[in-house]
């Protein structure tokens, strides 16, 4: 099965992991340096043992794909993502009048009583982001994250880099070049970003008519986020490879820290007690072939069967 490379990684970590803390202060089952390959050609790659949201997938890769930064397109396709670090820079403006959040990322996970109240100040900032363009562009800006890394990198001189349009002229001049590469990893950048990228860098290989893609992820949360980094770079390369006129070939994926948080280990065991069912089939409506045509109604999984999702806390 397709799935059985993510589910041994999950095996992989339990028996072999040691554990560490981290800036959570959650605490960690981990281990260093681990790749899993998946067959493109097989299936799409979005796990079975467990319902995964494809909609928050797709809609949060178009949106970096656009260049986009601000949660309002994530908003309007009820994707909640990246609430947090827009809510959080929000809360510490002079603007904000409400309850004191001090702390508000830890606190609403521990603290019942502080999580409900948490909670209704965060969607009221969500509506006001929907709402109001003026207050999107003041608040709902999250900087130098992925969408504008890849599309507008900021140069010494001050002019920017479309990593990927770049790429994709690469693919499609010079396929066997070695340096189809597109990085998030912005050094300068890093000591001012809510959140340093996870997804570091990714690079693309064309044989036999197939484009593959590996990423290198510096960090890892293996039960709740790397599901979504497997589908979402499975996407990519395969909207990538239409462009380009190629058929998807694999996606690779190379795991720096790769974690089992340790409030997640009993939600694992369930995942790993269910037999995985057969992989979707990706559908990208035929009439599209440039990346910037592709919305959200372009983009489906057909005969996905997953059993039940999972709940587990988001460590933040």
């Amino acid at each position: 099965m397709l799935e059985d490379a993510y589910l041994n990684l999950e095996k992989y970590v339990l028996e072999n992991g040691h554990q560490k803390p981290d800036r959570t202060h959650t605490g960690t089952i981990s281990t260093f340096g681990y790749q899993m390959r998946f067959d493109l050609s097989k299936g799409f790659p979005l796990l079975t043992t467990k319902k995964v949201p494809f909609g928050l997938i797709k809609s949060e890769l178009l949106w970096f794909l656009r260049g986009d930064t601000n949660i309002q397109f994530l908003l309007k396709h009820k994707n909640h993502i990246w609430d947090e670090w827009a809510f959080e820079k929000y809360v510490k403006s002079d603007d904000y009048k409400g309850p004191d959040m001090t702390d508000f990322s830890h606190r609403s996970q521990t603290d019942a009583a502080f999580n409900k109240v948490y909670q209704a100040q965060k969607k009221q900032f969500c509506q006001m982001v929907l709402d109001d363009d003026e207050f999107a562009k003041k608040y709902g800006d999250l900087g130098l994250v992925y969408g504008s890394q890849w599309r507008a990198w900021k140069t010494s001189t001050g002019e920017t880099i479309d990593q990927i349009k770049n790429v994709i002229e690469t693919i499609k001049t010079h396929p066997d070049s070695r340096r189809m590469i597109v990085s998030a990893w912005n050094p300068e950048d890093i000591p001012t970003m809510a959140l340093p990228p996870c997804h570091t860098m990714f690079q693309f290989y064309v044989n036999d008519g197939k484009l593959s893609c590996q990423l290198y992820q510096r960090s890892g949360d293996i039960f709740l986020g790397v599901p979504f980094n497997i589908a979402s770079y499975s996407l990519l390369t395969s909207l990538i490879a239409r462009e380009c006129g190629l058929k998807p070939g694999e996606f690779v994926h190379t795991l720096g820290d790769a974690h089992i948080y340790l409030n997640h280990v009993d939600q694992v065991k369930e995942q790993l007690s269910r037999t995985p069912r057969p992989a979707p089939k990706l559908w990208l409506n035929p009439e599209k072939t440039q990346l910037s045509d592709f919305e959200m109604g372009d983009i489906k999984v057909k005969d996905y069967d997953p059993y039940p999702a999972i709940k587990a806390p988001v460590a933040v």
